[in-house]
């Protein structure tokens, strides 16, 4: 099989503006991991899009690396190396539709595509969708409101009752991790923060541990891989993802866990491959925050936590339920740097 790995940040999604040291550091932890993952089944042909900044910094013995400069058109050139492959495994954000487009390309060419389709990630990329759909199936999530910024945040509040609080989160509908996200406390913060207008959500701020689980999805049915802390600074009303304790072992039963991922099999059918779900966790209630159709950054860990090869699972997929043999079950901290993202 000749497959395809592209990574947008590291394989030429900016290459006609400054690339984010932060993404680009992130984006390389995970193409390292999937490459490592990879080559480690054996039998695989690998094609790897690489900005011409990040060439030399990523290992590709073996592998056939096409590096994107400036002048490209990075979208065509990705149209162009789907066609001559059998399958690809893209990376990217939800912002923009970037993942979503990603996703359409790879389908409209008949190749096999080794993520959720194009019709999966336009709910779970969009914060709203994914709280509607998860409310119509009766699953417990942080309440969610659009907001306008430019029709008024005041008379959006008034709305939604849920949302009278003391605190509260706003966020672009479609985002990855904590970027544009801020803490207000009062309408009149809005005043003081850069923010673009455009269509975001509103969330009441719930205290609560923040958890991650690293899931494979298919046909209706899930499978939890591990569940992660996850440790934030709060940095000018910015939470900042500071470390990620992969496999980090819970309090409560796995089993709930495992429980909450079979809701969401069941709310979103159409879910493939890897996916990382975001929690809240307070004493009374288990809150879904965010799905993301994609890889995380927790990703990373899971090798070295538990000795499973995520990407020889998601291929398994393919043929029926994956196999998930654990070789050691032990933590892995990953720190990651400011600005960086799950």
């Amino acid at each position: 099989m000749k497959i395809l790995v592209f990574e947008y940040i590291t394989g030429g999604g900016f290459n006609r503006q400054m690339l984010p040291d932060s993404l680009a550091s992130e984006g390389r932890l995970m193409l390292h991991a999937l490459l490592d993952n990879l080559c480690g089944i054996g039998g695989m042909e690998l094609v790897v899009m690489l900005d011409s900044r990040i060439n030399g910094s990523v290992s590709t013995r073996g592998i056939e690396a096409v590096i994107i400069n400036p002048e490209h058109k990075t979208h065509e050139e990705f149209a162009r190396q789907v066609q001559r492959c059998d399958a690809v495994w893209p990376i990217a954000p939800e912002f923009d539709n970037i993942l979503q487009t990603l996703c359409q390309t790879v389908e409209l060419t008949g190749k096999l595509l080794l993520t959720s389709p194009a019709r999966a990630v336009a709910v779970a990329g969009n914060k709203f969708y994914t709280y509607q759909c998860l409310k119509q199936h009766h699953i417990d999530t942080v309440p969610t409101q659009l907001v306008n910024l430019e029709s008024g945040f005041i008379r959006t509040l008034q709305v939604n009752p849920h949302l009278h609080h003391h605190e509260w989160m706003i966020k672009p509908v479609e985002g990855a991790g904590c970027a544009d996200s801020y803490l207000i406390s009062d309408p009149k913060d809005l005043e003081l923060l850069c923010i673009q207008k455009g269509q975001y959500v509103i969330q009441p701020h719930i205290q609560g541990k923040k958890t991650s689980l690293c899931c494979l999805f298919s046909r209706g049915s899930a499978w939890l891989l591990c569940a992660n802390l996850q440790q934030f600074n709060l940095i000018n009303r910015q939470y900042r993802l500071a470390e990620i304790i992969v496999n980090h072992h819970p309090d409560p039963d796995p089993g709930v866990y495992q429980h909450v991922l079979d809701n969401i099999a069941r709310a979103l059918p159409e879910l493939w491959g890897y996916v990382g779900i975001d929690l809240i966790e307070t004493p009374e209630r288990l809150l879904i925050l965010e799905i993301n159709p994609r890889l995380t950054t927790s990703f990373t860990g899971i090798y070295a936590a538990l000795g499973i090869n995520v990407a020889e699972t998601v291929l398994q997929l393919l043929e029926g339920k994956p196999k998930l043999k654990p070789v050691y079950d032990r933590p892995i901290t990953i720190t990651v740097k400011p600005n960086d993202t799950d």
